[in-house]
């Protein structure tokens, strides 16, 4: 079924059509949101919070992107909004440094490339989380949900000369980070 037929059945009150939609963005939006709030529970919540705000307003898609996008779109300017929120709220900030908590095996060379087993993975995920919320959402969307940098500029309102200046901010920082983390661990 294509985006609009999909569209079409849940605007006309067609629930399994929903939970469908749901069911193939949802790793998507958990994606885009557990890279901004890095709490499981919080993230949850706020996926949740985003598929009740894609259902109330997809009689406002248009058509102009993929539905992935302008979902995707929801999904980043949502949890913005909730971490602007929060922080009015002064609640527990997010933690910018957990602990590399075992060793890992991972070989890292200078174009970034992995040779990944599970702490490998381990590792290179809690890396990515240290990373600042902004090139965090940049690398997500780009390398796990293979968006252009088209589409991230459209999720994320980013021009499109940031979003590549983040990534390879970012790179570069992960590069560090996993360096560093080879070089304590191995010494």
């Amino acid at each position: 079924m294509n985006d609009a037929e999909l569209i079409k059945q849940i605007l006309n009150g067609n629930m399994s059509a929903f939970s469908y939609l749901v069911s193939i963005h949802q790793k998507l939006v958990l994606h885009i949101v557990r890279r901004m709030v890095l709490s499981d529970d919080e993230a949850a919540d706020i996926c949740q919070d985003v598929f009740v705000k894609v259902y109330q307003k997809l009689g406002e898609f248009r058509g102009q992107s993929k539905l992935s996008t302008w979902i995707a779109s929801v999904a980043y300017h949502h949890a913005i909004n909730h971490l602007r929120k929060r922080k009015r709220l002064q609640e527990v900030s997010m933690d910018d440094s957990p602990a590399l908590e075992r060793e890992v095996g991972a070989t890292v060379d200078d174009d970034c490339s992995f040779t990944l087993d599970e702490d490998a993975r381990q590792l290179l995920l809690r890396k990515v989380e240290e990373l600042p919320q902004h090139y965090r959402v940049v690398l997500t969307l780009f390398y796990l949900e293979e968006f252009s940098y088209r589409e991230i500029e459209e999720v994320t309102g980013m021009p499109e000369g940031t979003v590549k200046s983040y990534l390879a901010r970012a790179r570069n920082m992960l590069r560090e980070k996993l360096t560093f983390a080879k070089e304590e661990i191995w010494g």
